[in-house]
C-alpha cells in the first residue's frame, strides 16, 4: 500500500532530489508552495503525513499546523525550520507535530522521520517480538531452575515487562507464547511456595522473604521516623497494574525506590491486610486480639478492626506518631477524603486504605457488563488506569505531592485470572472463597492443592480439632460437585484470590517523593 505524502514549502523546486528520493523509494509525493494551499489539500484529499515548512509567506508553517490539525487532528505533521529558537519548537511541539527537523536537512533524515512516524508499531512490534524470542529459553531455564524469592521476583517482574511490551506490539502469536510461559512460570512457583512456606513461618529458614507480617515494622515505621508519610493500601493491587499507574503518578512524585514483598496465606483481605497492619500472623492476632480477631465460622465483619490492629503495632514497636486511618469503599467516602484532606497534614502517619480494585474484581465476577470491559489481563490493567486518572484516590496523591509529603503505595495481596476448575467437597461451614478452603473433613485431590494440614504450623488459627486449608494453585479455582458445570461457567475468567500465584503473592512497594 502506497504512502501519500503532502509537503508544504516556499523553496519546493529547491527539494526536488529529496522528492525524487523518496518516490524512488515508492513514496507519492504531492508539492505546494505554501500554507493556504496546503490547508485546501488537507481538506480535500487523503494523505498519510505532512512536511511543513515553519517560514512560508502568508500563512505561517505554525497556523498552517493549527489550520490542518483542525480538519484532521490525527495526520501526522513535521515541522521543518531553519530557526533553533525555543519559542518555534515550544508552539510546534504545542500544536502536536510528529516531529522536528532542522534545516538544511537530508533525504536519509526524512526517510528515518517517515519510518518512525508510519511504520514505528510495525519496526517496535517487530523488534519487540524478536527481542522476546531471544530471551523466551533465558526465561524458560530460569523458570525451571532452583530459584530463591529474590530470584522469583525478578522472573515475575520480567514476565510482566514482555506482557506489557507485547500488548503494546499487538503481535498475538508472541502473546500467546508468553502466556504458557507465564503458566509454567506459575507452576513452578507454586511448587517452590509449597517447599518452603512451612519452613519461613516457622522461622526454620534464614533464607525467607520479606512479608506481610514484617512491613510495616522493617520497611515504613524507618521512613516514618524520618519524616511525615502518607501509606497508600491499594487492595488487590497487581504489580501488573502498578506498572500500568505509574506513569500517571509520574509527573507529581520521584520514585524513590520499587520493591516488592509476599504475601502470606491466604492472599485474602481478611488474613494478608490484618496482619499487614497488624505486625502479626493470623494465629498470633487471635490469640493477642481475640476480641477483635474473628475466626472464618465466626459472624461479624472480618476487616471491622484493621485501625486497632494497626495501633497495637504502633505500640509495640514504640511508636507515638500521630497517626489517622481512612479506610475508602466507594466513590463518596473518596471525595470527602479529598475535601477534608487539610485535617490530615498535621499527622505524621496517615493511612489509607483504597477497596476500588478489589471491588473491581467483585464486580466483574458479578456484572456482565464488567466482565465485558475487563475480559483479558490487558483490559483489566486498562480498566484500573482509567478508573484511576479519574479517581479521588489520584486527587489525594496530587494533594499529598503539593504539600511535599513522602508516599508509600502497597497492597496487602494481588489476583489471578482463574481458568482450571478443581473439585472440592466440605460441609455447610466450609467458606465459600475460590482459592483457599478451610474446615474439617475436606475431600480433593492432593495432588492439586498446597494442604496445610496443621494450622499452626503455617501461623493460622485452628478453627476447631481436625480443620486444615488448603489452597488453589496457579489459575485454579474450587468447585463443589453439586451444579459443577454451571459454577465452572460462571467464575471461570474471573480473577480470583486467596491461593497461590505469582499474581497474588509478589506485590509491590513504592517509595515515592514529592518533585
Amino acid at each position: 500500500m502506497s504512502v501519500n505524502i503532502l509537503w508544504a514549502d516556499d523553496e519546493i523546486e529547491l527539494l526536488k532530489p529529496h522528492i525524487m528520493f523518496l518516490e524512488q523509494k515508492g513514496y507519492e509525493v504531492s508539492t505546494v508552495t505554501n500554507g493556504a494551499d496546503a490547508v485546501e489539500k488537507v481538506e480535500n484529499e487523503k494523505f498519510d503525513i505532512v512536511f511543513l515548512d515553519e517560514n512560508m509567506p502568508g500563512l505561517t508553517g505554525l497556523e498552517t499546523l493549527t489550520k490542518i490539525k483542525e480538519i484532521n487532528n490525527l495526520i501526522p505533521v513535521i515541522m521543518i525550520t531553519k530557526s533553533e529558537e525555543e519559542h518555534i519548537m515550544e508552539d510546534a511541539i504545542g500544536g502536536k507535530i510528529s516531529d522536528y527537523l532542522i534545516k538544511p536537512v537530508n533525504p536519509n533524515q526524512i526517510l528515518l522521520s517517515l519510518k518512525k512516524n508510519l511504520d514505528e508499531r510495525k519496526l517496535v512490534s517487530e523488534k519487540t517480538s524478536s527481542n522476546y524470542q531471544r530471551e523466551f529459553r533465558d526465561l524458560g531455564m530460569r523458570i525451571n531452575d532452583r530459584l530463591d524469592w529474590e530470584e522469583w521476583i525478578d522472573v515475575y517482574k520480567k514476565l510482566i515487562y514482555w506482557d506489557l511490551e507485547l500488548e503494546k506490539s499487538g503481535d498475538q502469536g508472541m502473546q500467546e507464547v508468553l502466556k504458557m510461559q507465564k503458566t509454567e512460570a506459575n507452576s513452578q512457583f507454586s511448587r517452590f511456595i509449597e517447599d518452603n512456606y512451612l519452613e519461613w513461618t516457622n522461622e526454620v529458614s534464614d533464607d525467607k522473604p520479606p512479608m506481610s507480617n514484617s512491613i510495616l515494622k522493617d520497611w515504613v515505621f524507618p521512613i516514618a521516623d524520618q519524616s511525615p508519610l502518607f501509606l497508600i493500601v491499594i487492595d488487590n493491587l497487581r504489580q501488573d497494574q502498578w506498572k500500568v499507574l505509574k506513569p500517571l503518578i509520574s509527573p507529581y512524585f520521584n520514585i524513590d525506590e520499587e520493591k516488592s514483598f509476599f504475601s502470606i496465606l491466604p492472599t485474602a483481605t481478611h488474613y494478608a491486610r490484618n496482619t499487614l497492619f497488624s505486625g502479626l500472623m493470623p494465629s498470633e492476632m487471635e490469640k493477642k486480639h481475640r476480641d477483635i480477631w474473628l475466626n472464618e465460622d465466626e459472624e461479624g465483619g472480618k476487616n471491622m478492626h484493621e485501625q486497632e490492629f494497626l495501633e497495637g503495632n504502633l505500640k509495640r514497636n514504640n511508636k507515638s506518631y500521630k497517626t489517622s486511618y481512612n479506610k475508602i469503599t466507594n466513590l463518596n467516602s473518596g471525595k470527602k477524603l479529598v475535601d477534608n484532606f487539610n485535617q490530615l497534614e498535621n499527622n505524621h502517619l496517615n493511612v489509607i486504605v483504597y477497596n476500588f480494585v478489589d471491588m473491581l474484581s467483585h464486580a466483574r465476577t458479578e456484572m456482565e457488563v464488567i466482565k465485558e470491559l475487563a475480559d483479558d489481563e490487558a483490559a483489566y490493567r486498562s480498566l484500573t488506569r482509567s478508573w484511576f486518572e479519574h479517581s479521588p484516590l489520584k486527587e489525594v496523591m496530587v494533594k499529598i505531592a503539593e504539600k511535599g509529603f513522602k508516599m508509600i503505595i502497597t497492597t496487602d495481596h494481588g489476583t489471578v485470572r482463574v481458568d482450571e476448575p478443581v473439585k472440592i467437597v466440605g460441609d455447610r461451614n466450609t467458606n465459600t472463597n475460590l482459592r483457599y478452603k478451610v474446615g474439617r473433613g475436606l475431600s480433593y485431590n492432593e495432588k492439586e492443592v498446597f494442604r496445610i494440614k496443621n494450622p499452626e504450623e503455617g501461623k493460622l488459627p485452628q478453627h476447631a480439632l481436625s480443620s486444615e486449608f488448603v489452597f488453589a494453585k496457579n489459575d485454579q479455582f474450587f468447585v463443589y460437585p453439586n451444579n459443577y458445570n454451571h459454577y465452572v461457567s460462571y467464575y471461570r475468567d474471573t480473577f480470583q484470590h486467596g491461593g497461590i500465584s505469582m499474581e497474588e503473592i509478589i506485590i509491590p512497594f513504592v517509595i515515592c517523593s514529592a518533585k
